[in-house]
């Protein structure tokens, strides 16, 4: 299968961005349940075929339920050194539960134990107590944890903006039209 043309320039804008964590890091826009917006950066964990990719997330907190609500979302994707934006959009699957249970463990694995530390804290959100512990990490052994959670996110819509040239380049591609270009204002 081949790849959507799209994910070639996000590769290269990444690849700009050299050893830089903001390679990795993208904004989910999710609805509350009250209607209102949403937005929080999450770390980019792989891509899934051609036009899905994986983030984590602690399954207490509040974009859990957001997303039961209304799976649908847009990433963006700022990498400034290719001074360039990315928007995704697409909505969260719901993965069969053997699937979703391997996707989880293979990722868990993949972290360091310092990243898994983070679903050893406790509730985010919650109020602040002082005497609950904050690992720095979480050694290989650990068992996964249930609100360590995947979300896998097909994409419909891809648009880039890039903001080296005046005027601005600006592109979308549609899964629904081949993922074929096309040119749009800026």
């Amino acid at each position: 299968m081949a790849l959507p043309p799209w994910r070639a320039l996000l590769r290269g804008a990444r690849e700009r961005e050299g050893r830089s964590p903001a390679a990795r890091w993208l904004q989910l826009a999710t609805v509350a349940p009250d209607g209102s917006p949403r937005v929080r950066t999450l770390v980019f964990r792989g891509w899934v075929a051609g036009a899905a990719l994986d983030l984590l997330t602690d399954g207490r907190s509040a974009k859990q339920v957001e997303l039961q609500q209304q799976p649908a979302v847009e990433l963006c994707w700022l990498l400034p050194k290719a001074r360039s934006q990315f928007r995704l959009r697409g909505d969260v699957l719901t993965l069969p539960p053997d699937v979703d249970r391997d996707a989880r463990l293979r990722h868990w694995y993949q972290l360091t134990p310092s990243g898994r530390a983070l679903w050893g804290w406790p509730e985010p959100g919650a109020a602040f107590d002082a005497a609950e512990a904050f690992p720095l990490e979480l050694a290989d052994a650990t068992p996964l944890p249930e609100h360590f959670q995947l979300l896998r996110i097909d994409l419909a819509q891809v648009e880039l903006l890039e903001l080296r040239d005046h005027p601005h380049l600006r592109r979308r591609w549609r899964r629904a039209h081949g993922w074929q270009e096309e040119r749009l204002n800026p």
